[in-house]
């Protein structure tokens, strides 16, 4: 019996690992760029002009990425979570391949995996 209980609390320790690391640390990401987004701090401007994007454009995405970080930090509804995690993943694309297409650099690529990780832990914890 103690055995079964043992292996039952480091499974939930993984799975919360699995899940608590990676939204942790995507939604630090996040909400640093949707604060300097919508506030227009940091350059993020002159960043997104330089992309080709209005101006305007700068504050939308910063107000959307704090939205998604609420979704995915707030209990709440599973649907909604997940829909901010592929607002993320989009978003977090489009950036790399805006970056890329302009300057020939992927910098956005690490919080891509933090995204990639998320979808994926399914699979690691029914192997585990």
């Amino acid at each position: 019996m103690t055995t079964l209980a043992a292996t039952t609390k480091h499974s939930n320790l993984k799975r919360n690992l699995a899940y608590w690391l990676p939204t942790i640390l995507l939604a630090l990401g996040m909400t640093m760029g949707g604060v300097c987004d919508a506030l227009n701090l940091g350059g993020a401007v002159e960043m997104v002009g330089h992309l080709g994007y209005p101006a305007y454009f700068c504050t939308w995405l910063g107000i959307a990425k704090l939205l998604g970080v609420a979704a995915i930090l707030i209990p709440g509804s599973r649907t909604l979570r997940e829909w901010a995690y592929a607002g993320f993943t989009f978003d977090i694309l489009a950036a790399a391949v805006s970056v890329y297409t302009v300057d020939r650099i992927a910098s956005p690529v690490y919080l891509f995996a933090l995204a990639l990780i998320y979808f994926s832990r399914r699979a690691w914890l029914q192997r585990a």
